[in-house]
């Protein structure tokens, strides 16, 4: 089964942000990920508002939870920390 991994953030430093999402995108791609929603347009029904959200569709969930271990998301990951504010979450699909 694949799976999503859905990001919610609110970017407090834009400039050290810039570098997290310039090291995020090919990690992410080497796991087998690919971006399907990037900040666009979207509706808060209930809970926390975000102003960006991510969904990236990965193969299942092991290759997703693989990536976020991974020592290349983990050195973007330490470019977003301190300028971001942020859930994730890895969901299983039914595909």
């Amino acid at each position: 089964m694949g799976a999503l991994w859905i990001a919610h953030v609110t970017v407090t430093d834009a400039e050290a942000y810039g570098k997290y999402a310039e090291l995020a995108g090919p990690a992410i791609a080497k796991h087998g990920g690919e971006f399907i929603a990037r900040g666009g347009r979207f509706v808060q029904l209930e809970g926390k508002e975000r102003p960006r959200n991510v969904v990236a569709r990965f193969p299942d969930v092991d290759s997703a939870v693989n990536c976020y271990h991974s020592a290349e998301y983990q050195e973007a990951l330490s470019h977003a920390r301190g300028a971001s504010e942020r859930e994730l979450m890895v969901v299983e699909t039914n595909e």
